[in-house]
This record gives C-alpha cells, structure tokens and sequence, in this order.
C-alpha cells in the first residue's frame, strides 16, 4: 500500500512541476501567435530578426534588411522588445 502511495504522490509532484508549466507556457505562446499584427517587431525561431508587414491565417509576411519572407506563424519564437527585456 505505501508503494502506491508513494508512486502517486510522485506521479501528483511530476505534473505539477514538468506537466502543468509547459502547457501554460504553450498557452501562451499560441496566445502571442494569433495577437500578431502589423508593424510588431519579431525574432524567429531561426533568429532572423525583422518587422511584420502582412499577417494572414496561418502565415505572416516578415521583412528584414530589405529581404521579404513568408513564414509560418509557428516559425514566430517572440517579440523583439521580449528579448530586450530579457537581456
């Protein structure tokens, strides 16, 4: 009987701490994904850094450095003022 206690009571302290925290954090992220708008400044997953000039369903159009791109919204790994406040 105890090893089962005990076997639940890890199985209780591994989703709070491994489980709970990552789909908060996936949350949120899919949260900022679909808040994206124009003139929002990003970094990609990649690291390419650029400004947003075209947002549709899925994708969004990025430029960087006079280059245009067409990304995936998933691509988007966080704002360019996020990484500057984590600096």
């Amino acid at each position: 009987m105890q090893q089962l206690i005990m076997l639940g009571m890890i199985l209780i302290v591994f989703y709070f701490f491994m489980i709970r925290p990552q789909m908060k954090k996936q949350k949120e992220l899919k949260k900022f994904r679909e808040s994206l708008k124009t003139g929002d400044k990003v970094v990609t997953i990649g690291g390419i850094h650029g400004k947003i000039l075209e947002v549709n369903d899925a994708t969004v159009l990025i430029s960087s450095e006079g280059s245009k791109i067409r990304l995936d919204k998933s691509a988007i790994a966080q704002s360019s003022e996020d990484q500057l406040m984590a600096k």
